[in-house]
């Protein structure tokens, strides 16, 4: 095997270790976020009566969560509620917006 041939195999082994490692990375940095997804369209979790993925039946179920970027979770802009209260997300579920 040529010299050339060796640096290449070298090189792509180099940079298919460093890819598997940044989507670890990026799995690492995201962080549960509940009263934030559309009814159906949660990450797992959403509480009694749910099961997991895609089971919250509220908008904005405060007991149902998503995941979402580490550090963004209080920064998602969020419909006020009925009564004019801002809706915020929050990283410990929530009491607001549960199914009846």
């Amino acid at each position: 095997m040529s010299k050339a041939i060796k640096s290449v195999a070298v090189a792509t082994a180099f940079a298919a270790a460093l890819s598997s490692h940044a989507t670890t990375a990026q799995a690492q940095e995201q962080e549960k976020c509940y009263g934030v997804s559309l009814a159906g369209q949660n990450d797992c979790a959403a509480g009694p009566g749910t099961t997991c993925a895609g089971t919250s039946t509220v908008d904005f179920q405060g007991n149902a969560w998503t995941l979402v970027e580490a550090g963004s979770c209080m920064d998602i802009e969020l419909p006020a509620m009925a009564d004019g209260t801002m809706r915020e997300g929050s990283l410990e579920p929530l009491e607001r917006d549960l199914p009846a």
